[in-house]
């Protein structure tokens, strides 16, 4: 469980400090919008070249591989204050989504591991923690942006908290975590990791779509004042924290397929305030709602992933769901800004609430999956 919650908490305070810091570095690379952009596209890409693979290395080699991935992840998250062009840049954060994914899927992986051992829920919490983990890095690095701080000095001063917990937390007692697939290669993919990992997608197109379009919704749309409307991707994201740990607390009443249909819903009310509200602070009540009901939803769809592939390949069918999942995570905002090109920004965000009510829907056919596997 410490294990988890501290993976969990590293991942979080990198991502939190990165979106933070990310100004610094496209500043210190000296690279454009345009440059900034197409070099981004390179932590989805390394991500999704990592990720299946890493599920088959935990199943192969055991739980030495979380704190292996863990402290891989925080030597490459120095690499882009180092870059000086767009091409050294592009290719720092391939590196880095390619660890990043890595940990992403052991981190899950080592959760699930957890939750059957214990018998007792813990994704939410987990996600909960790196949400809340996401917030004070993101304030922290505020501060020290604020005090004059470059890239080079916030992502290293990351580095070594993320190395100090692998070196406390993470890698103590690893390798009793053993291997339980020997020599078999990764199974085919199986109609059941298809539903997980669809279902998974579309949670983090909800989840996504909110935590990047929020802040331009209440500006474009809703004519807010600039910090109002900056405002909104930390009122969603501390929204997320209170409903993974709240989600947490609720598995050991509910089962996860009701839990799904639950934040599905709530997700889709949420979405649709915000969508069609016609001032700034509704929507932000809506965006909050939104943040509360989607953010239990991939945690517990990981987790009865995990439950349905049992012991012997759980690391490998994680990796298998959120490898789909990602592309969810990585379309959705394109996607909103698709729609909003072609309808409207209101229009667009209407349309998420609507994937929200599909998650719900399809829950049941999810929870139905995970049992007729664990029985």
């Amino acid at each position: 469980m410490v294990k988890t919650l501290a993976g969990f908490g590293a991942f979080g305070l990198f991502w939190g400090a990165w979106g933070a810091v990310l100004p610094a570095v496209k500043a210190e690379a000296g690279v454009t919008d345009a440059q900034l952009g197409a070099a981004l596209l390179m932590v989805g890409l390394g991500a999704l070249c990592s990720m299946r693979f890493t599920g088959y290395l935990i199943d192969r080699f055991g739980g030495v591989v979380l704190p292996v991935t863990v402290l891989l992840f925080a030597v490459c998250g120095v690499l882009p204050a180092l870059a000086g062009s767009a091409v050294a840049l592009g290719g720092a954060l391939f590196l880095l989504g390619a660890t990043s994914g890595a940990t992403d899927v052991a981190i899950n992986a080592t959760g699930s591991s957890a939750e059957a051992e214990t018998g007792r829920p813990l994704m939410n919490l987990g996600h909960g923690l790196f949400s809340i983990a996401v917030v004070v890095a993101s304030l922290s690095t505020a501060g020290l942006r604020a005090a004059g701080a470059g890239a080079l000095p916030v992502l290293g001063g990351v580095a070594i908290l993320i190395a100090v917990l692998t070196a406390a937390l993470l890698a103590p007692g690893s390798t009793r975590i053993k291997p339980v697939v020997a020599e078999k290669a990764p199974r085919r993919l199986e109609p059941a990791l298809l539903v997980f990992g669809g279902l998974c997608a579309l949670a983090f197109v909800v989840e996504n779509a909110w935590q990047s379009w929020s802040a331009v919704h209440l500006d474009t749309t809703l004519g807010a004042a600039p910090a109002l409307a900056s405002s909104a991707p930390a009122v969603f994201a501390a929204a997320a924290a209170t409903g993974r740990i709240s989600g947490n607390a609720l598995l050991r009443q509910i089962q996860p397929a009701r839990l799904l249909v639950i934040g599905g819903l709530v997700a889709a009310l949420g979405s649709a305030l915000a969508a069609v509200a016609g001032c700034a602070w509704l929507a932000l009540v809506g965006i909050a709602v939104a943040g509360l009901g989607t953010s239990v939803c991939a945690p517990t769809i990981i987790g009865m992933a995990g439950a349905w592939a049992g012991p012997e390949r759980r690391a490998s069918a994680i990796s298998t769901v959120t490898t789909i999942a990602y592309l969810g995570f990585l379309l959705g905002p394109a996607a909103v800004g698709a729609a909003s090109s072609v309808w409207s920004l209101p229009t667009a965000l209407g349309g998420v609430a609507i994937l929200a009510v599909i998650v719900a829907v399809l829950g049941p056919a999810a929870g139905r999956a995970e049992q007729r596997q664990t029985r």
